[in-house]
């Protein structure tokens, strides 16, 4: 595994970024995205129709953005996990200490709740008292799969040998790997 100061050469141009719930896969994809000119799609705005209901469509939708010659997602949704493997040239796996994740995520889960932000197609999150109530509620999720990445990403150096996988376990560290990624790029 590579960290945040070693050289990808040739330069990523379909990248998958992994961690848990929380860990900021979609602001560092986003943030990958624009440093190397490579269009960023949201994977979550894919898989979620309306009133939370995965999309009929959402695995043809995969198949069609990562058949292009240079795209930037998250590594989520069992369905399309292998597919993204296989079609990735890099993952970018954000490790960060589960105190951390799990702070990002009831921060934002409350900004998001509180503001009534829309996220997917009119999805709102749910009341903050469906924590208590409902199994998938995105607090809950995240507690009960925080190590699912510790687990799965290691596994991709056998099933995707062709994957290079950068291991990031700060901030500090995601900062300075999209910093690189940009100076690299000229």
């Amino acid at each position: 595994m590579l960290g945040a100061d070693d050289v990808l050469d040739p330069t990523p141009r379909r990248i998958l970024v992994a961690g848990t719930t929380g860990v900021g896969k979609t602001t560092t994809a986003r943030r990958i995205g624009s440093v190397l000119g490579v269009p960023h799609t949201e994977i979550d705005a894919l898989f979620h129709g309306p009133d939370w209901e995965p999309r009929a469509t959402f695995v043809a939708d995969v198949e069609a953005f990562t058949s292009e010659p240079a795209w930037v997602t998250e590594w989520q949704y069992t369905p399309v996990r292998a597919l993204l493997a296989e079609r990735a040239d890099t993952l970018v796996w954000i490790d960060l200490p589960t105190v951390v994740a799990f702070w990002r995520l009831l921060r934002r889960t409350l900004r998001r709740r509180l503001r009534r932000i829309e996220l997917w197609n009119g999805n709102i999150e749910p009341s903050l008292w469906t924590f208590f109530t409902d199994q998938e509620h995105i607090l809950r999720w995240g507690i009960r799969t925080r190590n699912v990445s510790r687990r799965r990403v290691p596994e991709l150096v056998t099933s995707a040998p062709h994957l290079r996988i950068v291991h990031l376990r700060s901030q500090r560290e995601v900062d300075r790997f999209v910093q690189h990624l940009g100076a690299g790029r000229g």
